[in-house]
């Protein structure tokens, strides 16, 4: 998950009161600094620093400490995450993977789309984050979510079991991307799907700092070589690729 952090003011717009003419940026960013230095303790964990075919580098994730930023109100207007689920047209009775969960923001819309004859697993590598997942299941009386953790090399999701396998905002943090790939891609059904949420690098007006933003053409460079095959990128959101693969 990203944070909208940076040296530049432009990239603490990610929240609408900055885009508001009588808000000033010295304002927003005192707003905005002190969660941002927070959620960026970094996760000690070994793999890449750039990507070997884009050389893209790769993004630190965010800790524990920005669990709240992840549930923060204004997400549903700057992400719109329904409509990102019903552009994909989850059927009931699915089998689905969040991975890269954090404390289950889509988990919990996803395990709501299925049903109870459906299952989500909910995938994270830190276990604080799970716990907090766990709990928001709890709270929302969803019995058909289960949490997994992790590796960075591996997800830990039953072979040939999913129908579809999503990645939020989460791709451009694996620091063993190529692994993680193969790994997911020997978790779907044939034909399954495998859907990257991702900030469009290839807009600068997203104010989202770039390290944690792809454009189109590197997620297809990166992902295709292992497996998948590219069906479509939907633009329907403000700010996010949607981009659709299959096993």
């Amino acid at each position: 998950m990203f944070v909208p952090m940076s040296h530049d003011p432009a990239f603490f717009t990610a929240n609408p009161v900055v885009n508001n003419p009588g808000v000033s940026h010295t304002g927003a960013m005192q707003k905005f600094l002190v969660p941002a230095l927070m959620v960026f303790a970094a996760i000690a964990c070994v793999g890449e620093d750039v990507h070997p075919i884009t050389h893209r580098q790769i993004a630190q994730p965010m800790g524990p400490a920005g669990a709240d930023w992840l549930v923060r109100p204004e997400r549903e207007v700057e992400e719109h995450p329904d409509a990102a689920l019903n552009a994909l047209k989850i059927p009931k009775g699915a089998v689905v993977a969040d991975v890269g969960a954090g404390v289950g923001y889509f988990t919990w819309r996803l395990a709501a789309r299925v049903g109870p004859s459906g299952l989500v697993y909910g995938e994270d590598i830190q276990p604080e984050m799970l716990s907090q997942l766990s709990k928001n299941m709890k709270d929302r009386r969803l019995t058909n979510v289960r949490a997994v953790l992790g590796t960075i090399d591996d997800p830990k999701l039953p072979a040939n079991a999913l129908d579809l396998v999503i990645l939020v905002d989460v791709y451009h943090e694996f620091s063993e991307p190529e692994k993680m790939l193969d790994r997911i891609r020997e978790s779907l059904k044939p034909n399954g799907r495998l859907v990257l949420l991702e900030y469009r690098g290839e807009d600068p007006k997203v104010p989202i700092q770039p390290l944690h933003r792809m454009t189109l053409e590197q997620v297809k460079q990166e992902v295709q070589p292992e497996g998948f095959r590219f069906e479509q990128s939907i633009e329907i959101l403000p700010e996010q690729h949607i981009i659709v693969f299959r096993r």
